[in-house]
């Protein structure tokens, strides 16, 4: 049996680097940050993890945030966007499951994980993965293999392709499960 704990997290964005100006506090998912910040450019993470993405309503470029501070996270992740939306990482307790397919709409060769995997092409012979449908837990996907590149965090669901998610060309080499580390 498995659960989800929704109860544990809390991330405070800040205006300016360094936890200056500003701040607004989260605890839950917030699809647009414009409405209690102009800018992020450094923030906390007191409790829990968090997917912070460079659009609105959860889309475009993501990153994985657990318990730590931030003091630049422009510079330090690489983003060139201010962090527009957020959404807390349920903690997951049981097993992980997912199935990867190497085509959309669940096509091509398939095979189901329940452990982190650093390379699709060695360990199943797969080019590439393009849908996916995750059974239990939740799991980051990386562009490339060693869990390296753009990455996109996966909830329990169905995920015919990943273009829907903006997601646009991008293909998927490498899965981690995102465990209690936070």
């Amino acid at each position: 049996m498995s659960t989800t704990d929704m109860s544990m997290g809390k991330i405070i964005f800040y205006e300016e680097r360094n936890f200056q100006g500003r701040s607004h506090e989260c605890m839950s998912d917030c699809a647009d940050m414009s409405s209690y910040l102009s800018r992020s450019q450094s923030c906390r993470v007191e409790s829990g993890c968090f997917m912070v993405y460079d659009r609105n309503n959860y889309m475009g470029n993501q990153f994985f945030m657990r318990r730590g501070e931030y003091s630049d996270y422009m510079s330090m992740m690489g983003m060139r966007e201010s962090i527009k939306s957020c959404r807390m990482i349920p903690m997951h307790r049981g097993q992980f499951r997912m199935k990867i397919y190497e085509k959309e709409n669940f096509g091509g060769q398939s095979h189901e994980m329940m452990e982190d995997c650093d390379n699709i092409m060695d360990r199943y012979r797969m080019n590439e993965c393009q849908s996916c449908n995750v059974m239990d837990g939740h799991w980051l996907m990386y562009e490339q293999p060693q869990f390296r590149g753009k990455m996109m965090y996966m909830r329990p669901g169905e995920y015919r392709n990943f273009r829907d998610m903006g997601m646009s060309g991008q293909r998927f080499m490498s899965m981690r499960r995102i465990t209690d580390m936070c």
